[in-house]
């Protein structure tokens, strides 16, 4: 039997394990029992692309998702090597046949609202911590700059007379985030307390010992503040980014500009936002249309 035969190649050539030979096994053998059901008379030599083409409609329509559809395509590809290679098999019908893409997940991002609580309504307490941590949120909101950005930001980035922020992204690449009026305000009483702490003199955020901020503590910070205001699995500064990018479209921003204050390559990449987006109109739809 051409099945046991590949079974037992993984097991004694391969070495594969009992669990991984098992899987290979259940994977051949639901496609099996898919083309009989077919035609009864088809056998693995005989099978086409078509065939394989429906067997993974089927599995798509079953609810599996992409990646485990392409798992089991995989050991079915594994399978017509094997077989092409000892001529036990003419043609290989898998080379032709075209797995599912996986579907990118959407970016997870904080409402509008739920951030006007965050910076207007919760506590942040006072003196220089309050004044930083406040102003750490505010300004990756605002800005959508990335964290190692923000930790990475020096005094001289930083032109309040024309309420730009000069970035440094990855490979280097820099680039200018305009400002308002309310986070220049912001970022002006934040210096006037950072000045009695600060033991690095360029960095413009500073945390234990007055030395620049760690990454790891605007993680903390961030996930800590978001905690107060939402429910979201994520919790993270990346997140803020994604809440910037979708406000910013939300208010009719052009992409292209989203893309640039982002510091994208590609615009298939800030393309993502506009996904989200439209679920976002999706739901209030589907919630306030009477016929929806």
């Amino acid at each position: 039997m051409l099945k046991e035969s590949f079974l037992e190649y993984l097991s004694l050539e391969r070495n594969y394990s009992d669990k991984t030979v098992t899987s290979y096994g259940t994977d051949i053998a639901k496609f099996e029992e898919y083309f009989k059901g077919v035609d009864e008379s088809l056998d693995f030599t005989v099978v086409d692309g078509d065939i394989i083409r429906g067997w993974i409609v089927k599995l798509m329509d079953e609810g599996y998702e992409a990646a485990s559809v392409n798992r089991k395509l995989s050991s079915l590809r594994s399978f017509y090597r094997y077989l092409l290679r000892r001529k036990l098999v003419e043609a290989d019908p898998t080379q032709k046949v075209v797995g599912p893409k996986r579907k990118k997940p959407l970016p997870v991002f904080v409402k509008e609202a739920d951030m006007d609580e965050l910076l207007d309504a919760v506590d942040f307490g006072t003196g220089f911590k309050a004044s930083r941590n406040r102003l750490i949120i505010e300004m990756f909101y605002e800005t959508g700059m990335r964290l190692s950005e923000l930790v990475g930001l020096n005094d001289r980035d930083v032109d309040f007379s024309a309420s730009v922020i000069k970035v440094t992204g990855k490979r280097n690449k820099q680039r200018l985030i305009p400002f308002g009026g309310e986070l220049k305000e912001d970022m002006l009483a934040y210096l006037s307390l950072r000045d009695d702490y600060a033991a690095d003199a360029s960095a413009f955020f500073v945390g234990k010992g007055g030395k620049r901020i760690e990454r790891n503590a605007v993680y903390l910070l961030v996930k800590r503040y978001l905690s107060k205001v939402v429910m979201l699995k994520k919790k993270s500064p990346h997140v803020l980014r994604h809440s910037f990018a979708t406000s910013m479209l939300n208010n009719h921003a052009e992409l292209e500009a989203v893309k640039e204050l982002l510091g994208h390559e590609s615009l298939k990449t800030t393309e993502i936002y506009t996904h989200a987006t439209f679920e976002e109109l999706k739901k209030v739809y589907e919630q306030a249309h009477p016929r929806a």
